[in-house]
């Protein structure tokens, strides 16, 4: 959202039917409740006042949802006109069991909220009050109709009244209640928003009592629709017990020990440190460091070409610099020319660079973004580079202007957020993460870059840096020594891969075509 809007109230939402979830910005609204962004351009929506008085309705089957008058009378679900429009009435209750809302469904499926929402419960709460031997949770209240009609109305049935964005604030407000239960069943919607209301609410409900259950359709309404109510009687009692994310039992690692790992690496160019490291991994994130000015953006851009030269994608994040900086620097070490300096690039033509160009621009793309980046949009471009281009690289240089855009001054703090959001980007989209850290000045009178040793002890801002890397490469190079100020050391700090630390490789530094090679000072 634009830093410079001003927020001016709450409103209603039109698509989930929260009472005042939307918040009112000069220039755009956001729903809390069902993450709705809208920018608006000037037309903004007037602060409404919420409506107290609620309407009566009639209590009739519902024929296109094949759900019986029984089943509604049961659950005080009506049918009225509000404003002229014909509408289904939710009655919702407190927890003294007085009625106190009623959410209105119109044709459009657009909702709005009568009463004092502020007071609900679960819709069909009331029904229940002593517990019992299971209860089904669905994600809306024709949801519930339709579970409960299927087994004739025997078992205790529910819904979240907002949808699955706010399914976890509603379950979480009426804990004590579900815990009454022996068994909860959760049977969302088999959508995205569905899947994942689910995880959030079996997290917090009592672990040895969750189930979820499974759908051969998009929701309980849908099957009964199509004649096939038989499934949902299934699906509640095949319903599996919740297993909480990253538990794995012991007889379920079998595949693990035996099944031969098929890990894509890529060699470095180097081979000293391609021997410590073992190549360049998907599913692995590599943390280069070194001092100001020691050529870090130089290895960057090494590695960048290498991997494009070999038709590997890669995709490279300078926030330091410019696309056009960017690209010159890589397209110049195809050519051994510095062509980023006005002087040299004069001298080489158009033809050269386009002959060089066209080898790479296929299996290279850039995030133009010249400054400091909101960590989600970050990761979004980093999920598109990697899911929708291909590229199975990601070069990021370097953290500390993501960390300077998002900080809110505890440096420590941002850096680990933002490591923890890094490497669970890099396990989920399997992708190789080469991100460029800084060094904090050592203690003494030398600094880096004087050639001081690096150390993970140096690395600047927190701990996590090392901890969630899976390999760690400091660059030393002595800018003050006046024979070997060109010269580059390698050194692995963390290596989770081998445990193989320490010197890897001399890079030696050409001032003239901007290359780094590998050797000594003395070749």
């Amino acid at each position: 959202m634009n830093q410079q809007s001003k927020f001016l109230h709450h409103s209603p939402c039109e698509n989930c039917g929260s009472r005042d979830n939307v918040g009112v910005w000069n220039d755009h609204t956001f729903c809390f409740g069902c993450q709705q962004y809208k920018k608006t351009n000037g037309e903004l929506p007037q602060k409404q006042k919420i409506i107290t008085d609620m309407i009566e309705g009639i209590t009739e089957a519902l024929p296109n949802r094949k759900i019986d008058e029984e089943t509604c009378k049961k659950f005080s679900y009506q049918t009225g006109t509000y404003n002229g429009e014909p509408v289904h009435i939710a009655n919702f209750f407190d927890k003294n069991y007085n009625q106190v809302a009623q959410k209105l469904r119109f044709q459009n499926k657009k909702f709005t909220w009568l009463g004092d929402a502020d007071k609900i419960t679960l819709f069909g709460q009331n029904l229940w009050r002593d517990g019992g031997r299971m209860v089904i949770i669905t994600e809306g209240e024709l949801d519930a109709l339709s579970v409960s009609k299927v087994q004739n109305n025997k078992y205790p049935v529910v819904s979240v009244p907002s949808g699955a964005t706010s399914a976890k604030k509603y379950i979480k407000k009426e804990l004590e209640w579900l815990s009454k239960f022996d068994s909860i069943v959760l049977m969302f919607d088999e959508d995205e928003a569905g899947k994942q209301a689910v995880i959030e609410c079996a997290n917090i409900l009592p672990v040895k009592k969750v189930k979820i259950a499974s759908l051969p359709a998009k929701d309980p309404s849908d099957l009964l629709q199509s004649g096939k109510g038989e499934l949902i009687v299934q699906a509640m009692w095949e319903a599996k017990a919740y297993t909480p994310q990253g538990i794995i039992k012991g007889n379920e690692t079998k595949d693990l020990l035996l099944k031969d790992d098929l890990v894509e690496t890529v060699p470095y160019q180097w081979t000293g440190l391609n021997e410590k490291l073992g190549g360049i991994r998907r599913g692995e994130l590599v943390l280069l460091t070194a001092g100001s000015g020691t050529g870090k953006s130089q290895v960057c851009k090494e590695i960048a070409y290498h991997l494009a030269s070999r038709k590997e994608k890669v995709g490279y994040i300078a926030l330091e610099e410019s696309v056009k900086r960017s690209i010159r620097g890589i397209v110049g070490l195809g050519i051994n020319k510095l062509i980023h300096k006005p002087d040299v690039k004069k001298d080489v033509s158009e033809k050269e660079l386009l002959n060089e160009w066209n080898k790479i621009k296929d299996y290279i793309c850039f995030y133009d973004h010249f400054g400091s980046a909101d960590t989600e949009d970050l990761m979004n471009r980093i999920r598109y580079m990697v899911q929708s281009l291909d590229c199975h690289t990601i070069i990021l240089d370097h953290i500390s202007i993501v960390v300077s855009g998002i900080s809110d001054g505890d440096e420590r703090r941002t850096i680990d957020y933002l490591m923890t959001m890094l490497r669970k980007l890099v396990e989920e989209i399997n992708c190789s993460l080469f991100v460029v850290s800084h060094l904090k000045r050592p203690e003494g009178n030398k600094g880096h870059e004087e050639g001081v040793t690096t150390s993970l002890s140096h690395l600047r801002g927190s701990h996590s840096l090392a901890q969630l890397s899976d390999a760690v490469i400091g660059f030393e190079r002595n800018q003050q020594d006046e024979i070997q100020n060109n010269v580059m050391t390698a050194r692995v700090l963390k290596n989770r891969y081998s445990g193989d630390t320490g010197v890897a490789c001399s890079l030696i530094y050409n001032k003239e075509t901007g290359r780094l090679t590998e050797g000594s000072f003395d070749e």
